[in-house]
């Protein structure tokens, strides 16, 4: 497929599994791709593994001028801007609300949600100049579905997000630009292997016990992710805005009611 044939695309938080995957799959299907992240080495690292239809650039997008200067190095170097996949996150220390310090809580929403906020601030006016286009945002994960203990701060930040991506397809279908969330469930990635370890068989162990749990009986991976977005970030889904899609396996259909003794699962 060529479906982002003369299109550029700008990833932000690419430096990681999901932001690489979803690069790499844009770059398959004939886009060139701004690899953005906040780690000069890791973005410069996916630019060189996606070849030569990739350019890297350091961005901090919780800076109005980061943020401004990715979307002009798209402009720069390959002329226009037509899709957005803002993929920059963090999921924050996990800490009851009672312990939780106003650092903590001022961290995840100025990356999660003023950082998504000024990455789309940025790039509408690209978006604008090039007739049209797509964003696509890292929303929720499932924490819109599911409560996260000790997740108060990116439980908000994340749901401000779909609330926020609603009123900017509102606002921006006149200019043809769509606007869709995504909603990943658990992803084999570094960023879900919270163990503080490389070791094989422990990332092994701690997949497995999701993939126990869910109703497909395996766990996502970053190309899941990856082809997700692309399908909104294409004319496929020309009539998708405003839209939240989960990508979790029916992870979230699990319930305690289901699974009482916490061993069995459908």
């Amino acid at each position: 497929m060529n479906r982002f044939e003369d299109k550029v695309v700008l990833v932000t938080g690419a430096g990681g599994g999901l932001g690489k995957a979803s690069a790499l799959r844009f770059v398959e299907e004939g886009a060139r791709v701004v690899i953005a992240d906040i780690d000069q080495e890791r973005a410069q690292a996916v630019a060189d593994e996606v070849g030569s239809n990739a350019t890297a650039v350091k961005a901090d997008v919780t800076n109005i001028d980061n943020c401004k200067s990715m979307v002009q190095t798209a402009q720069n170097t390959y002329g226009k801007l037509d899709v957005v996949f803002a993929n920059a996150g963090i999921g924050g220390e996990k800490t009851e609300f009672v312990e939780m310090t106003i650092e903590q809580w001022d961290q995840v929403i100025d990356v999660n949600l003023r950082g998504m906020m000024l990455t789309c601030k940025a790039s509408v006016p690209a978006l604008i100049d090039a007739g049209g286009g797509s964003m696509v945002l890292m929303g929720s994960s499932t924490g819109g579905w599911d409560t996260i203990l000790g997740s108060g701060p990116y439980m908000a930040s994340k749901e401000a997000v779909k609330a926020m991506a609603r009123n900017l397809a509102l606002e921006l279908g006149r200019y043809n630009i769509r606007v869709n969330v995504i909603c990943p469930g658990i992803i084999q990635t570094k960023l879900s292997f919270r163990q503080g370890t490389d070791d094989p068989e422990a990332w092994e162990q701690f997949f497995d016990k999701y993939a126990d749990r869910i109703p497909l009986r395996r766990v996502g991976q970053p190309e899941d992710v990856a082809a997700t977005v692309a399908f909104l970030a294409s004319d496929d889904a020309r009539h998708i805005t405003g839209s939240s899609l989960l990508i979790d396996g029916g992870q979230t259909l699990q319930s305690w009611s289901n699974s009482p003794d916490e061993t069995t699962y459908p």
